[in-house]
């Protein structure tokens, strides 16, 4: 650990202090990690694009011992960060408090990058391509991870895809959906309801029936390796009317569902269409617009994967499946055989006063340097 530990600080120290909140651009991380991988011998390869906000964002895939179209091992990470609470005035500045380094990112997923431009830079003599891959716009929705799969970038055979899920190799993951429902009705006086019809009291009938949806059929189609082993669905926002004496002309909510590998991330929209079709032959007049906003399935790999096999071995730690979303399914959709894996505990992520176990960070660098030598040869 004494010798591993200075140099994972330091890196650390130096990625924390760089603001990558998605807002922003990432350019300044993905200049110090190529800076970092061209000098021990890496080719780097941009991907720019501009976001949603006119921000320019990047993509960096690295690439060393080879120049086959795929390489044999991919270490992905992504470089954006969600915001930080003003009142957090150390977020930026690397702290250590009880075996512990505190600071936004060191969790998710700074602390993995650190060990993998470690690991990576300290390979030698690969027989095998070795990749790294940083992406951008992973917590507003995989942007960066999708624009490299729309390029066909960052193929690789076997993939570990940093996230913190405390050194334990996660194989499965489910998918991350989004649709908003407008209702419509008809405003008029409140104490005339006959004249108008109110958006709300429709919408509560929508949602009613979703609810029940969402409590039996869903919890049929199971995935008994995922706790809980359905699809989940939530609305978790809702908005609607414009006085407390005024019928409600819209009514709008927002529906999230997290759907189990191999269910069609569109299966809840089909249940929802179902629900409102069922709506208007009740009420002729009843007038709902479903409108999809995202859908990202879920991934699994088969638990005797290679790639999965050796982590559970280098770690001691049985593999896992999560509930959160991850880019392991876009390194699948190119062709790797995908592992989320990494340092610090994800319900410590997203959060005032972030952290990393300093022992997790010294032992997931270990994991990938011998990845690397397993997968790549060195």
């Amino acid at each position: 650990m004494n010798d591993t530990l200075p140099a994972l600080r330091t890196t650390l120290t130096e990625l924390v202090a760089l603001d990558t909140t998605s807002v922003r651009p990432n350019a300044p991380l993905i200049d110090y990690a190529q800076a970092r991988l061209e000098a021990a011998g890496f080719v780097a390869e941009r991907q720019r694009y501009m976001d949603d906000a006119g921000v320019e964002k990047v993509n960096l895939v690295a690439v060393k011992g080879g120049s086959e179209g795929r390489a044999a091992l991919a270490l992905v990470g992504h470089s954006d960060c969600v915001p930080y609470d003003a009142a957090w005035t150390d977020a930026l500045r690397l702290t250590e408090r009880d075996g512990r380094l505190y600071g936004r990112g060191a969790c998710d997923t700074k602390g993995f990058i650190a060990c993998a431009l470690h690991a990576a830079t300290r390979a030698e003599q690969l027989k095998a391509p070795l990749m790294v891959v940083l992406t951008a716009d992973e917590e507003v929705g995989l942007v960066g991870a999708k624009k490299l799969v729309e390029a066909g970038k960052g193929r690789a055979r076997h993939a570990i895809v940093g996230e913190p899920t405390r050194l334990v190799p996660v194989r499965a993951n489910k998918g991350y959906c989004l649709g908003e429902v407008e209702v419509r009705g008809k405003e008029g006086h409140s104490a005339y309801p006959d004249t108008g019809a109110s958006a709300i009291f429709r919408a509560g009938r929508f949602l009613q029936r979703l609810e029940q949806v969402a409590l039996t059929v869903l919890r049929e189609e199971r995935d008994e390796s995922f706790e809980p082993p359905f699809t989940t669905v939530n609305v978790g926002l809702i908005s609607g009317g414009k006085a407390k004496n005024i019928l409600p002309g819209v009514c709008r909510f927002t529906v999230e569902w997290r759907p189990i590998p191999g269910q069609s991330p569109r299966r809840v929209v089909e249940l929802m269409e179902s629900i409102r079709q069922e709506l208007v032959k009740d009420e002729p007049a009843y007038e709902a617009h479903i409108r999809v906003l995202r859908t990202d399935q879920g991934v699994s790999t088969r638990p005797d994967a290679e790639v999965v096999r050796f982590l559970a071995e280098a770690t001691g730690n049985a593999p896992e499946t999560v509930s959160f979303g991850t880019e392991a399914p876009q390194l699948t959709a190119l062709g790797a055989e995908a592992v989320v894996f990494g340092p610090g505990d994800i319900r410590i992520a997203h959060q005032t006063g972030e952290y990393v176990p300093i022992d997790d960070l010294v032992r997931c660098e270990a994991a990938l340097s011998r990845a690397i030598t397993r997968f790549c040869g060195s």
